[in-house]
């Protein structure tokens, strides 16, 4: 999946987390058009990660769900590293984990929370 989709699909996480998601609320916060967000949810739904009727509200399937999930919690755990284990700023952690949960391996991630495991350990 692009790093595209995989931004939709968590803003409609977040989205679903205040309540009802819109198509007008996923362009406003992802800064982008109406009809960007309907070519991306085509695919997101073409997928089967979630559901939208035109002029509806969107909503994420299981599979959709738990594929959030997992993009949420690495966006968090990368947030999380950044700013307690290398000592980044708040909003340079989140700007820079949005673009790291992307593109970072699995064993990347492994050994990312291994070491903070291990620095935990001796705090």
């Amino acid at each position: 999946m692009t790093e595209s989709l995989e931004d939709y699909l968590e803003m409609v996480s977040f989205l679903a987390d205040e309540g009802e998601v819109r198509i007008t609320d996923i362009a406003s916060r992802l800064g982008v058009s109406k009809p960007s967000v309907h070519t991306a949810l085509k695919v997101l739904e073409e997928r089967e990660l979630l559901e939208h009727q035109r002029y509806r509200t969107v909503s994420l399937t299981k599979k959709g769900a738990q594929k959030a999930s997992e993009i949420r919690k690495r966006h968090y755990f990368l947030t999380s590293f950044l700013e307690k284990v290398v000592g980044v700023e708040r909003g340079t952690a989140e700007k820079d984990a949005c673009k790291m949960e992307h593109i970072l391996s699995e064993e990347t991630l492994r050994k990312m929370k291994q070491l903070a495991r291990n620095r935990e350990d001796r705090l």
